[in-house]
Formats: C-alpha cells, sequence, structure tokens
C-alpha cells in the first residue's frame, strides 16, 4: 500500500502566523466537511461488514453442502431424512450472527483494523476460534432439531477462513487504497518527542496505517523536529489550527505543558469537537495496562490490565504450556538420549545442568539444560554470557547451542509451572543486580513468566546483545500477548539459530 514519506503539512495550514478572526459561517464548514468524512468513513466501514456477513453466511452454505453431498456425508452421523438443507438455515443464521459478534469483539471493524492486513488477519484467526468453540458448546448445551454436526462445525471453520481472508486482501489491498485518507484519521501532534517521533514514523511509513500526522505544534521545552517534519508553530495557534482544518484528534505529550495549560488544550479540543488524548510521560513503560480506577471518588491511573492479568488468559496460556511441555518432553526424549551419549563420550561429569535463575516477580528457580561446557566452566565464580569460539564449550555443545537443544530440558520447568514456553528469557540474580540499575525498564519484563523462547530472541536479540533492545522487544511481547503470538514465537524458534558458542 502506497504511503506519504514523511507527515506534512499543506501550504495553508503552516501559513499565516498572526492569527486572524474566524467567521462562524467558516468554522460550520470545517464541523461539516468533518461530518461528511466521518459518515463517509462509517459508510464504508459498513460496507465490509456486510461485505463479511455475506461471505460467512456463503461460507456456511458451503460446509454444509461438504458436509451432507459429499462422501463425507458417510463419516459420523448421517443426517436424518427428515432433514434437510431448509432445516439448518436456522443453524446457518446462528453461526453467522455469532461469527460476527466475535469479529466485532476483536475489533474487526475498526479503523485501523481495516486498513492493516496483518491485524486483519490476527483479527480474523482470534475470532474464528472462539466462533468454533461457541458453536461447539453451543450444539451441546442446547438440544435445537436437528442436532450441530461436529464434523460440521470444523468444516465450517475451514471455508469461513478459506472464503473470508481472500476477501478481506481483496479489500485491503484493492479497494480500500482507493478510499484510504477517508479512513484514516487525521491527528494533531503537540510536543516533540521521542514518543511523538515514534507516532509520526510510523503513520508515515505505513506501520501504523489507520492513522495521517498532519502537523506538529511545538511546545516550550519541545526537543527539535527534524526538518522534514511542518512545523505550524507553539501550541498556542492550536484554536486557529482546529478552526481552518479537519482534524479529529490532538495527540499531547506532556514534556513542559502544565495541568492548567493541558486543562485549557483540553477545553479546547471539547469545543472544537476533536479529540484530546495525552501521552504520559510519567509512564514510560507497559502504557497498554494503564487504567482508571477510583479511590473513594478520587481517579486514580495504573497498570492494572495488561493480558496476562486476566485470569482467563493465565488459564488458556498455562494450558498451553502443559500440553506444549508433556508433546515437547515426549518427542525430544529421543534427541536427549542421543545428545546425552555424546556429552558422557566428550566429557565427563553430569549430562544435565542446572542454573540459577530469576521468573516471575522476581522468584528464583534453577532452570535446566542439557551441559554443552566443560564441568569446570565456571570455577573461577565469575557470572556473564557465552562468547564467540568460547574454549569452555564442548564440542557438541557448539552444535547442541547452534540449534537450541541445550536449551531441551526447560520442558520440564514449564511442566513445573516455573517457566512458560513463550516469554522473556530469565537471567541470573547476579547478572539481574547490575542490569536493572543500568537498564531502563528491565525488571518489568518479571511481570510474566520467563520463557524458553522469547519475541527478543526469534528476532536475534540474545546472549551478548543491546539489552535496551530486548527489553523493548520483552515489553512488547507482555504488552501484546495473545495465543497466535505465542504459536508465532514458537514457530519461528524452530527455524532461528542462536549461533555456536
Amino acid at each position: 500500500m502506497h504511503r506519504k514519506n514523511i507527515p506534512s503539512i499543506s501550504p495553508a495550514i503552516g501559513a499565516p502566523a498572526v492569527p486572524r478572526e474566524i467567521a462562524p459561517i467558516e468554522v460550520d464548514r470545517r464541523h461539516e466537511r468533518t461530518k461528511r468524512s466521518s459518515l463517509f468513513a462509517q459508510s464504508l466501514v459498513n460496507l465490509v461488514i456486510l461485505g463479511d456477513f455475506l461471505v460467512i453466511v456463503t461460507a456456511l452454505c458451503l460446509a454444509w453442502w461438504i458436509r451432507f453431498e459429499t462422501p463425507l456425508a458417510n463419516i459420523g452421523i448421517p443426517l436424518s431424512p427428515d432433514h434437510n438443507f431448509l432445516s439448518y438455515t436456522g443453524h446457518i443464521i446462528i453461526g453467522a450472527v455469532f461469527m460476527m459478534m466475535a469479529l466485532f469483539n476483536f475489533r474487526a471493524y475498526d479503523r485501523g483494523q481495516i486498513l492493516s492486513l496483518g491485524k486483519e488477519i490476527q483479527a480474523l484467526f482470534h475470532a474464528t476460534l472462539v466462533w468454533t468453540v461457541a458453536f461447539l458448546c453451543l450444539s451441546l448445551v442446547l438440544k435445537i432439531e436437528p442436532s450441530i454436526s461436529r464434523i460440521y462445525s470444523l468444516t465450517a471453520t475451514l471455508c469461513i477462513l478459506l472464503l473470508l481472508l481472500p476477501w478481506r486482501w481483496l479489500v485491503t489491498m484493492s479497494i480500500i487504497p482507493s478510499f484510504e485518507g477517508a479512513l484514516q484519521r487525521r491527528v494533531l501532534l503537540i510536543g516533540w518527542t521521542k514518543e511523538t517521533q515514534q507516532i509520526a514514523l510510523a503513520a508515515a511509513s505505513g506501520t501504523f496505517p489507520e492513522m495521517e500526522v498532519t502537523g506538529l505544534l511545538n511546545t516550550v521545552q519541545s526537543d527539535t523536529p527534524p526538518s522534514d517534519v511542518r512545523v505550524l508553530g507553539t501550541y498556542q495557534a492550536l484554536p486557529r489550527i482546529l478552526e481552518r482544518n479537519d482534524i479529529e484528534a490532538v495527540i499531547v505529550a506532556d514534556k513542559g505543558l502544565e495541568p492548567d495549560e493541558l486543562a485549557e488544550i483540553a477545553h479546547i479540543c471539547e469545543k472544537e469537537m476533536v479529540d484530546f488524548e495525552l501521552i504520559p510521560g510519567c509512564f514510560p513503560c507497559l502504557v497498554s495496562g494503564l487504567s482508571m480506577k477510583h479511590v473513594h471518588g478520587v481517579p486514580v491511573l495504573g497498570v492494572t490490565r495488561l493480558p496476562l492479568h486476566s485470569l482467563l488468559n493465565i488459564f488458556l496460556k498455562r494450558v498451553f504450556d502443559i500440553f506444549g511441555a508433556i508433546i515437547g518432553l515426549i518427542l525430544a526424549f529421543p534427541i536427549i538420549s542421543i545428545f546425552a551419549i555424546l556429552i558422557k563420550k566428550e566429557s565427563p561429569g553430569s549430562v544435565f545442568y542446572k542454573q540459577r535463575r530469576v521468573g516471575l516477580n522476581g522468584q528464583h528457580f534453577d532452570m535446566w539444560k542439557l551441559r554443552s561446557m566443560r564441568p569446570d566452566a565456571e570455577v573461577a565464580g565469575k557470572t556473564g554470557w557465552t562468547v564467540a569460539d568460547d574454549p569452555r564449550c564442548l564440542k557438541v555443545g557448539r552444535l547442541m547451542r547452534a540449534w537450541n537443544i541445550d536449551e531441551i530440558p526447560q520442558f520440564w520447568n514449564v511442566l513445573k509451572g516455573e517457566m512458560s514456553l513463550v516469554g522473556p528469557r530469565p537471567e541470573r540474580p547476579q547478572l539481574i543486580r547490575r542490569f536493572k540499575e543500568e537498564v531502563d525498564h528491565y525488571n518489568a519484563r518479571h511481570n510474566v513468566k520467563p520463557g524458553m523462547t522469547g519475541w527478543a530472541q526469534v528476532n536475534g536479540l540474545r546472549g551478548d546483545t543491546d539489552l535496551s533492545e530486548r527489553v523493548r522487544f520483552d515489553l512488547y511481547y507482555i504488552e501484546n500477548w495473545n495465543l497466535l503470538f505465542d504459536l508465532i514465537v514458537m514457530i519461528r524458534t524452530l527455524f532461528t539459530r542462536k549461533g555456536a558458542c
């Protein structure tokens, strides 16, 4: 999808430095233009909703034909002679409504989802998974006639994905680009900081296509923006800018602004029917978990709603870990046996090696590995990472470390609940005492269980690499966790070499 190279402003926006009085008729016209644009964007979203519904109904009808009009009809319980396609139409309608509810629940019709194919696919897979479980449960709980075939439910799941994914691809890649501007949310930034720079770059590069940055207003303590970002003036010009342009939201970085100044900006946005949004500088990490609660009428903002703070998500991840650990241990037993023999042949001593690590909420545990180094590798008591061509490494250890084979025994740690299949990699207590002082937000990683593999690791950040960058990837995982994310990381781990020591 074609994107603009950098957020920019038309000359008309940034031209006059001296405010002028705006006639009420001009303000009304701006509001009317904004309203028409919003209605047009909603019309496009409604067309996508209608298209999804028709595709889902088609998929459910196709699933009925495959289940009952092909050789698949000979498997399982056949359809009663008293029942036919018409008797199944109720199930099809219920199924379509349930699927639409699941799509709405996973925000598949937000502007950002429609403009981003990756987000669309993620939402579709999540919604389809939930729909399958709900539809199967419906067939068990409600004794409706004819009973819903479980084979039909699974066939319908495949049909929905096979039809809905190409349809959404067609919408995103072929239809939406023609109306992309109508779906984008036009925002004005106030204050140039590291955070607003990330927003501007994400919007300009297309990684956050639902937003179009229309300009920047500086504050007293703003950093100096690059020359290719058009500065409209200081934030005092906000009333004039909003009156003359179709801006839907103002995003403020609170650097250098006093509370009464922020309140005034919010008041101006309210008068002009523009959304006011604030980047809270006092929360530099885990901002997606921010939520408001009230203590005797006093609003209190805190980090309380990360994905893995939910009991349901904790349960789902634990079930996923248990099944994965059991399957992993069964499949890995022959591999462990072979490498145990090779380790014994090359070096005397124990085949397994345990190391003290820090896990969830700072709790210590023993992490198990296949030994890849000589038994006296840490006799001097020095704690650190392995380096390239480390002389302490066994010959077989180089192979094990290159393909993550030495990590296999950690399936046992996962089964015990000390680790997860996916999460930030655990470190030793001695190293953490130093890292937490040197690296911003390092201990925020301990909000979740450590993992056998992680998002940072599959992106090449492991061992002696940039700690700040590793922490950034780990925090992204914590804030954006879902089961599909875990599955993606695990698949990528299979094809990611760690590098020999």
